[in-house]
């Protein structure tokens, strides 16, 4: 498929409370009626960014994994965002990928916000997830992991394929912060020789802390193809594999790039 149709979902969170969340949510992804494939939320998008997961926290089997699977069935789109999950007694940023069959994949974000006491709350992930979605390959973070290029690194394969086409972020990143925000994730564009999609939050949340969202689609190349600042919103993109590969093809920079290995 030469398209591939995300949708950003740009809004504010109610603190701390799921059961308001998921019927703003729903509401927002029910009026929506342009075609997609793909709906991004923000980083826990049920709770906003608490530090209270012992409260928060569910299993995998609970509401908020449900109210994923049957709003994606519903709309027959993948649906993505990170929630707090509970699993052998520890605490995870669980982004979930959730598939219209109920299927879905996950990963766990792997650096933990210190600065927010993030990571005396929950576990750290060790593995990246890398979605395929009609011949596109999606690798998935949440907000902090921006910061690490590494983590986000293309590590070609021995046959000379690039690892991966889009770069995804759902994030809680505050005002005060944009501009980091923003040089970075067209940083990872740059770098990896692919499109980059960084939604965030917009408002205050329960610590007093303002969110501008500042969410953002960029091209292969740098170049910013949507920007929306300060307000909620719900945009929905196409993006070109064409363009990509053209890009790659005229720009084989990911051909010199040094071979590495992380250890975690």
């Amino acid at each position: 498929m030469s398209s591939l149709k995300f949708t950003l979902v740009q809004t504010a969170l109610h603190w701390e409370d799921k059961q308001a969340n998921l019927k703003m949510l729903q509401g927002k992804i029910r009026g929506s009626q342009e075609p997609t494939h793909v709906i991004v939320l923000p980083e826990m998008f049920s709770t906003g960014f608490s530090m209270k997961p012992e409260l928060l926290a569910e299993k995998m089997a609970g509401s908020t994994v449900q109210w994923m699977k049957d709003l994606s069935a519903e709309k027959k789109v993948i649906l993505t965002g990170s929630v707090i999950i509970e699993e052998e007694k520890k605490y995870f940023n669980r982004l979930i990928w959730m598939l219209p069959n109920g299927q879905y994949g996950y990963y766990d974000k792997r650096h933990l916000f210190a600065y927010a006491g993030e990571d005396q709350h929950y576990t750290a992930g060790n593995k990246r997830l890398i979605a395929s979605v009609n011949g596109w390959k999606i690798n998935l973070q949440v907000c902090y992991d921006l910061r690490f290029p590494v983590w986000a690194r293309q590590s070609p394969s021995p046959s000379g394929d690039i690892e991966y086409d889009v770069l995804i972020y759902v994030a809680n990143w505050p005002h005060k912060r944009s501009t980091a925000w923003k040089t970075l994730l067209q940083a990872r564009a740059i770098e990896n020789q692919c499109y980059v999609i960084g939604v965030n939050r917009v408002g205050e949340d329960g610590n007093g802390i303002y969110h501008s969202g500042n969410s953002m689609v960029i091209d292969p190349l740098g170049e910013v193809l949507y920007h929306k600042q300060d307000e909620e919103g719900i945009f929905t993109i196409g993006l070109d594999k064409t363009h990509l590969q053209t890009v790659r093809e005229k720009f084989p920079f990911w051909k010199d790039a040094d071979d590495f290995n992380i250890n975690l």
